[in-house]
């Protein structure tokens, strides 16, 4: 073949060669356009988990990296047995659960029938001599009534000058509005908290009570309580920023917009949040830099986020930490695209024992300090050993810049520098998960509300969620406190707002 090549003259040659390099780009761009296809399908089709089945994990252990030859013999066995499946270890049953202790225990005596009360050897009576208990969750639907307030009125029969006076008026969310407090609350927590849109709640009064309330109407209440709550934010920012570290993440709420026919506009609500601390969320139309720049203004500390670009350069004194969890999910990636490739599994593997390290400390619940000495101790030494396997896997001949495993190399380096900022700071979580946690019943919410009514219900409705959110952080029965704290807002002195901030309303209530 090289004789032939060589009779040829430097013209041919030099097509000959222009021609062998087409078929090799060729070759790479129909490998790069599989990989993108199967990528996509796996995100259609796929299962969502991450989370590596039992015959992965075993081959990590005891391993740093995995032979091929097990990945491949794994694979035979999968491919020489599809049809049978593996028999799950049958977990011993618990027993029987108890119902909850605090709820109130209604008793139903069942007789005997009559024939059964009589002896059948001497025709007496049977006495009772105790009973079979067993108990079962019951319910009554929800039951809705009308309150008649009666406030007092009272006069001098023999002085009428003295005028009349009667009882204060209790406080209302919405004055003169003919739904109670306890109403409006239950209108807000089926909506963002149980994701009923108001629509579907109009329906279901109509239907189990006979209540004829229009989606107008409950709508009308909840952007008034959205209004209220709007006052405890600035508290809210004010503590958030005082614990020099916050997550941020954002995500699409569809909008309605004049600016826009025959769609909605595609609009944003922007988490900021600290773990175990409050959550605030900031409706905007748009996705550029700007807006988070202009909420962390004066903010000094740590910033966590994802790689998006925005999250950068956001103002002095912000030191940035990225996310293991989205490094991981570039690896986890290439795993579901060439599972015959050991490398990803690899990585996968030493991210996991990371983990594992911080998984014992939230188990023996250690302080911010003694969390950054262990993670100096044995954390430093695993994502220094990590580091050098990814810069080996990314130098290797076949690992190409446009494929997955070279993009999930070229993430990880490119955002190393703030993966390592854990290492000497306690209070910085390893992930971005508390945040998106967060945000995930906002997610499930939009897919039954559908959109947002228009740009001045936004902030109304990114007050409400941070509220909730907060809430379900700090393990406050979002009911309890509305219920206590709505009813107040109105007249409450804004100078004094922030006692009524989910912050100060939990340590409050546990010392009554």
């Amino acid at each position: 073949m090289q004789d032939a090549l060589n009779q040829l003259s430097p013209k041919l040659k030099g097509v000959f060669s222009q021609l062998v390099d087409d078929h090799k780009r060729a070759l790479i761009e129909i490998r790069m356009l599989r990989e993108q296809l199967r990528l996509r399908r796996i995100e259609k089709f796929g299962r969502r988990s991450e989370k590596l089945t039992d015959e992965q994990l075993e081959l990590l252990e005891g391993e740093p990296s995995v032979a091929p030859a097990e990945v491949e013999q794994e694979a035979n066995q999968a491919e020489e047995a599809p049809a049978k499946p593996r028999r799950k270890k049958r977990k011993a049953h618990p027993g029987r659960v108890e119902l909850p202790a605090h709820l109130e225990r209604r008793e139903v005596k069942i007789p005997c029938s009559p024939q059964d009360c009589i002896c059948p050897h001497c025709q007496g009576e049977k006495k009772i001599i105790g009973y079979d208990r067993s108990e079962e969750l019951d319910v009554i639907p929800a039951q809705h009534f009308v309150t008649v307030t009666l406030r007092e009125k009272r006069a001098c029969p023999l002085h009428p000058e003295g005028g009349v006076t009667r009882a204060d008026c209790p406080p209302k969310i919405v004055p003169k509005s003919k739904l109670s407090n306890a109403m409006i609350v239950d209108v807000l927590v089926r909506k963002y908290g149980d994701h009923l849109p108001a629509y579907r709640q109009s329906m279901i009064l109509q239907r189990d009570a006979g209540i004829d309330l229009s989606r107008k109407t409950l709508i009308s209440l909840i952007m008034k309580s959205g209004e209220l709550l709007e006052a405890l934010i600035p508290s809210l920012k004010s503590n958030l920023f005082e614990g020099h570290y916050i997550q941020a993440d954002e995500t699409q709420v569809p909008c309605q917009s004049p600016d826009v026919v025959g769609r909605n506009h595609r609009a944003f609500m922007w988490e900021f949040s600290r773990p175990q601390g409050p959550v605030l969320f900031e409706f905007q139309m748009g996705r550029e830099r700007a807006i988070p720049k202009k909420f962390l203004e004066g903010f000094k500390g740590v910033l966590q986020s994802d790689a998006y670009a925005v999250y950068d350069k956001l103002g002095d004194g912000i030191a940035y930490s990225a996310c293991w969890a989205h490094m991981r999910r570039e690896f986890h990636r290439a795993h579901m695209l060439a599972k015959e490739d050991p490398r990803p599994l690899e990585i996968i593997g030493k991210i996991g024992k990371l983990y594992k390290l911080e998984d014992q400390a939230r188990v023996a619940m250690i302080t911010h300090k003694e969390r950054q000495a262990l993670r100096e101790e044995k954390s430093r030494p695993l994502v220094k050993e990590l580091k050098e396997r990814i810069l080996a896997i990314r130098c290797e001949s076949d690992v190409l810049p446009a494929a997955q495993l070279g993009k999930a190399c070229n993430y990880a380096m490119k955002q190393w520098t703030r993966l390592e900022l854990f290492l000497g700071n306690g209070q910085i979580e390893i992930d971005n998960n508390w945040c998106e946690n967060a945000i995930r019943p906002l997610a499930i919410g939009r897919k039954n509300w559908l959109h947002i009514g228009s740009e001045e219900a936004g902030p109304r409705v990114a007050a409400i969620t941070s509220i909730f959110e907060t809430c379900r952080r700090l393990n406050i029965n979002v009911r309890d406190y509305l219920l206590d704290v709505l009813p107040q807002l109105p007249e409450w002195p804004m100078k004094k707002v922030a006692e009524l901030s989910p912050l100060f309303w939990k340590p409050r209530q546990s010392s009554l």
